[in-house]
């Protein structure tokens, strides 16, 4: 049974690749940041390699999400089920509010690069929940939520999530750590929710303001956000470019534009 269990061939149509380097394992557990009294969820475990660390290092409840069949076997015949929760689920359907005692998720893991920025957009619309993060993406992806306004990497996710967090690219992991190597480089990075968020427009009109903005991010706001507004009004944002407006900016964008009426049917 053990023979069985310890041989998992990692699935393509998941987006596996599994972490086998014991020193990135524990170097990625230690940097996460769990406020106390909260709960911890690791995201697609697979074979355990960052579970064992995070059991080591932290005395909050663990659960881990993992939807192979395959892994969960494993983790059960692996570790003790009285100190690790195992959850068949996906994290992208799952409401935190129903699976926790806690009210506040702090969430870490080796990210499958093929869902890694739906996992962000998940953990932006459960904020309230999600006081932080640490885990490992692709690097691009990293580094484009931390990068700054005005870089080529800042995008929507980058508005998103530094509206409510203060993020942190922390260190890059060659492909060597992996089994299969991944034909590129990953990145770990850490975010932590704000005190108070940088925005005070509504947050699913921001949402709604930045997605557009970014959809023509070639084209100057007056014509990327065309569809927003009607008639010849004017902002003094609208000669800029989506990738130079900090959050800040962007939450006052969308407030003038809610009182043009761009938002009037979503009430």
């Amino acid at each position: 049974m053990s023979e069985y269990h310890d041989h998992i061939n990692p699935l393509k149509k998941l987006g596996q690749h599994f972490l086998t380097d014991e020193n990135t394992a524990s170097k990625i557990a230690l940097s996460c940041q769990p406020i106390p009294g909260s709960e911890m969820l690791e995201i697609g475990p697979g074979k355990g390699m960052l579970t064992k660390y995070l059991l080591e290092n932290f005395s909050q409840p663990l659960t881990v999400a993992e939807i192979d069949q395959r892994s969960v076997e494993y983790l059960k015949f692996h570790f003790d089920n009285h100190k690790l929760n195992i959850r068949e689920e996906d994290f992208l359907q799952m409401n935190l509010t129903n699976f926790f005692d806690s009210k506040q998720v702090y969430i870490c893991g080796n990210f499958p690069y093929n869902i890694s920025s739906q996992i962000l957009f998940r953990i932006w619309e459960q904020r309230d929940y999600v006081p932080g993060m640490c885990g490992m993406f692709q690097r691009e992806v990293a580094q484009r939520v931390c990068s700054e306004p005005g870089s080529k990497e800042y995008g929507i996710l980058s508005v998103l999530i530094q509206a409510y967090y203060q993020t942190e690219y922390l260190f890059t992991v060659n492909e060597g750590v992996f089994h299969p190597p991944p034909k590129v480089k990953s990145g770990v990075m850490r975010i932590k929710r704000l005190e108070k968020p940088r925005i005070s427009a509504r947050a699913d009109w921001f949402k709604t303001t930045v997605k557009t903005g970014f959809n023509q991010r070639r084209k100057a706001l007056r014509n990327a956000l065309s569809p927003l507004y009607k008639g010849e009004v004017q902002h003094h944002f609208f000669g800029r470019r989506a990738e130079t407006l900090s959050p800040e900016e962007w939450s006052d964008l969308t407030i003038w534009l809610s009182e043009q009426g761009a938002f009037k049917n979503t009430e």
